[in-house]
């Protein structure tokens, strides 16, 4: 898989889906693995549901471990807004998720501004990508906390 071009997946839904759609495939034919521009990185697949239509939507994410919790990024790759799985998530807290071999049911709460501060200083160790991200934005990135349930 090749590097994405992250500015035209934003402006165009369509190229997301269907990059989204590969990652999936990948990460399901191969027991939770991905090459190419995450080779390496823990992905999950976040099911959530629509806050507006209340359809089924699938995300693949980057998963962090900071201080033993399990954290996703709201990054959009620096975009202007949120991805629109972090509105699911604000609206309806709970979700599904693939991550490995394994799926279960998760508790997902946002971190609060002083947790959220701490917890992206060590994102950023982790996965320098994201201290880019936040620099192109002017919104304060959410972290959100997956707990099985």
């Amino acid at each position: 898989m090749t590097e994405p071009d992250k500015n035209t997946m934003i402006a165009d839904v369509n190229s997301l889906n269907d990059f989204n759609k590969a990652i999936v495939e990948e990460f399901r034919a191969n027991g939770g693995v991905v090459g190419g521009p995450f080779e390496g990185a823990t992905l999950l697949l976040l099911h959530t549901v629509g806050a507006k239509s209340g359809q089924p939507r699938l995300s693949p994410l980057a998963c962090l471990t900071v201080d033993g919790r399990m954290l996703i990024v709201g990054s959009y790759a620096g975009g202007p807004k949120n991805p629109a799985w972090v509105h699911n998530v604000r609206a309806n807290p709970k979700a599904h998720i693939e991550i490995g071999t394994e799926a279960y049911d998760v508790d997902v709460r946002e971190l609060l501004p002083e947790e959220r501060d701490a917890a992206y200083a060590k994102i950023i160790e982790l996965a320098p990508t994201f201290a880019e991200y936040q620099k192109k934005t002017t919104r304060k990135i959410p972290l959100f906390e997956l707990t099985r349930v």
